[in-house]
Parts: C-alpha cells; structure tokens; sequence
C-alpha cells in the first residue's frame, strides 16, 4: 500500500512527508512517496496534492507534467481516497478567481475567491490558528471536535455550490470552508502537517480511510 505525495514544484514537502510517515508508521498505512512519476501516482493507493501560493501557478504546475493530472483523475475516478491541502484543496473547484479566472479541477462545484471579512479590523491573509466547526461528520473527523484549532494560511477560499459540501467551516470576519469533500475526495484549507494532535489524527484517519 502507497500514498502518492504529488511534488509539482509548489513548495518544500518536507513537513508533509514527515507527517503522513509518522502516522502511516503509527497506523500501518504503508509507504509515503513524494512523487512527481504519473506511473507512481497510477499504482498510488491514496493521493495528497498539496498546494502552496496562486491558484493559477499551482494549476499550471500540475498540467505541466506530461500525464501527471491524468494519471491523478484516472485514480480519483477508480475511486482511490483524495486529499488536496491549502491551494491543492482550492484547485478541486470550477475555477479560481486570483489575479483571473483560471479553470480548476471541478470535482467540487464552486468558486475560489478572495477573502472579504465583514470585521475591517482581520487581515488578509488570514493567517494563524482557528477554530473548526464541524458540519458535516465524516470518518476522516474521528476524534476530532468542534472548537479544536487548526493551522491556516490564505488570502482565498473555495465556496462550495453545494453547502452539504462543506463539511467544515472556520469564522474569519464570515464563515470560510475549512474542509470540503465528497465521495472519495477530501480537501482541507488549512495544513493538517502543521496542526499540531487535530492535524495528525486527520492524516492518521485519511489513511485508514476506505471510501
């Protein structure tokens, strides 16, 4: 058993790498591979997309490895557990509106927009520690509670079409989807790398998943 890491070219990967392979040892989840093969990624039990900067850059990076997107749709669509992280959870929406609209992935219907808090005193980006609240249960939040912090840092957010697809929400100046998913595919906002006990029980619990 293997979770692909998918390395586009959009960051350091260390801290997540480090994460996934101190639960997947905790949990018997089998190898971590940082990865930018699509024959890896096509024998990938599980796939993490991290993202990290504009949506558009991201987008780009992914598509310009010959047949990595592919070889990442043709395994989501056989139905293999999906994470995207920060802008990786941002390019599963119908387009991204940062700088111009760019095409996402459209697994999630929605939007990617900037952040308008109602209270002119929060800063954009919101950046930091905030609290979650659950709205939807799901198996990847065993354990995990309403009111538990999670780590953030982003200036967009994805706004789903469908509400029942946001299954967590954080409040910044007005709620922002903090985890969105569907079938077998799951993106959190913040970084569950760098947040701390609810972070690594979410990665401990992702790769125990069987949608």
């Amino acid at each position: 058993m293997s979770t692909a890491i998918i390395d586009y070219g959009s960051g350091n990967l260390r801290s997540a790498e480090k994460a996934f392979q101190r639960m997947s040892a905790e949990v018997d989840g089998g190898a971590i591979v940082v990865t930018s093969d699509p024959q890896a990624v096509a024998r990938a039990d599980r796939i993490v997309l991290p993202g990290v900067g504009a949506f558009a850059d991201c987008r780009a990076g992914v598509m310009a490895i010959d047949g990595l997107f592919e070889a990442i749709e043709a395994r989501v669509r056989q139905g293999a557990p999906f994470l995207g992280i920060c802008v990786g959870m941002q390019l599963l929406a119908t387009r991204g509106l940062e700088h111009r609209a760019t095409p996402g992935f459209d697994w999630i219907e929605g939007e990617v927009v900037r952040i308008e808090p109602a209270d002119p005193s929060l800063k954009v980006p919101h950046m930091g520690w905030n609290e979650l609240t659950i709205e939807v249960r799901h198996p990847v939040l065993e354990g995990i509670e309403t009111g538990e912090h999670a780590y953030f840092v982003h200036s967009y957010h994805l706004r789903p079409r469908d509400p029942a697809q946001r299954l967590v929400s954080t409040e910044y100046g007005g709620p922002i989807a903090a985890m969105v998913g569907r079938d077998n595919i799951l993106g959190t906002q913040f970084h569950p790398e760098k947040s701390q006990r609810t972070g690594l029980r979410l990665i401990a619990n992702f790769l125990r998943w069987t949608p």
